[in-house]
């Protein structure tokens, strides 16, 4: 599978040596910052890692699979992330 929310509290806590609690309140309040920014439509970078962003899709044609009737996709916005060099090195076994 791969890392659940609950992992990576378990490996927060384990490298900033925080107990499970607040480690889970550390996780939480960063992944809501980076909620609450893209929400308002700002970009959040973490130098190395990478950038969220917010992209707007267009409304667009498409087809339904089960009927091949055709039907309008509505425009959205959606979040996009763009790994940093250091994130890109690290998961091709550049850098350690």
């Amino acid at each position: 599978m791969g890392l659940t929310k609950t992992g990576l509290i378990e490996k927060v806590a384990e490298r900033a040596t925080l107990s499970k609690k607040d480690a889970g309140e550390a996780v939480e309040a960063v992944l809501w910052a980076i909620e609450g920014e893209l929400k308002a439509g700002s970009d959040v970078n973490i130098t190395g890692f990478g950038k969220f962003s917010v992209s707007e899709r267009a409304a667009r044609q498409g087809v339904n699979p089960r009927t091949g009737e055709k039907m309008k996709i509505a425009a959205a916005r959606v979040p996009r992330f763009t790994p940093g060099s250091k994130l890109k090195e690290t998961v091709n076994g550049k850098k350690k």
